[in-house]
């Protein structure tokens, strides 16, 4: 994790150009962005990010933004799951995931403090990998500390999807993406995921690829 730098150099791209949601392959997408200090959370700069990060995501739309998914390399990310996200998934899937409407936050410099052992696998996606999904084990609960917009101190502690949510953006702050925590048999577009993977339960799935792939090789 790098050390507090200036806002201000990152800021300038987003006058520049807007925010673009920045695609796998992009250098920014690896490297650890950079902590900011409680005056920069607060400054009209980064406040002004803040809210054009709620608005791509809303827009894309996604239930979480890193600041370097908009080639910003610093530690921002806004996450809210709505309501109207859930729609696709049955009942039993919601209560699998433990998955429940999050309302809008910011989290500045986040650091998981500690995980839970149980890991839980569900495909996953990414506004930076797009049009793909895999299968990526997390773990079942955190806890994170962060700043919020307001550079006060914040604890909480996520289960379920919430918990999947935050370990996935404060991964892309330290330039990591799901693609390296993945299984990799897995990846499958999104158009495949709806026609061959959405209904089946993770075991299920891995069960027919693992019998799928036979003696061709390792199954991860």
């Amino acid at each position: 994790m790098a050390e507090s730098v200036s806002s201000g150099v990152y800021l300038e791209q987003v006058n520049q150009v807007g925010l673009q949601i920045t695609q796998i392959g992009e250098q920014v997408l690896r490297e650890s962005a950079h902590q900011l200090s409680r005056e920069e959370i607060v400054s009209a700069k980064i406040q002004e990010l803040i809210e054009h990060m709620r608005e791509t995501m809303r827009n894309a739309p996604g239930v979480g933004l890193a600041a370097p998914q908009v080639g910003i390399p610093l530690q921002v990310a806004v996450i809210e799951d709505r309501e109207e996200y859930h729609k696709k998934l049955t009942p039993g899937q919601l209560s699998e995931r433990q998955r429940q409407p999050i309302p809008f936050h910011v989290i500045v410099n986040p650091r998981i403090i500690s995980a839970d052992n149980t890991g839980l696998e569900f495909f996953e996606g990414c506004l930076s990998v797009a049009g793909y999904s895999a299968i990526v084990p997390r773990a079942r609960a955190v806890t994170v500390e962060y700043l919020d917009e307001h550079a006060e101190s914040k604890r909480v502690e996520a289960v379920g999807w919430y918990a999947r949510i935050l370990q996935h953006e404060i991964d892309h702050l330290d330039g990591v993406l799901y693609v390296d925590r993945m299984r990799t048999s897995t990846f499958t577009t999104l158009e495949n995921l709806e026609r061959f993977w959405k209904d089946l339960p993770t075991p299920d799935v891995l069960a027919k690829l693992k019998s799928g792939l036979g003696n061709r090789g390792p199954y991860v």
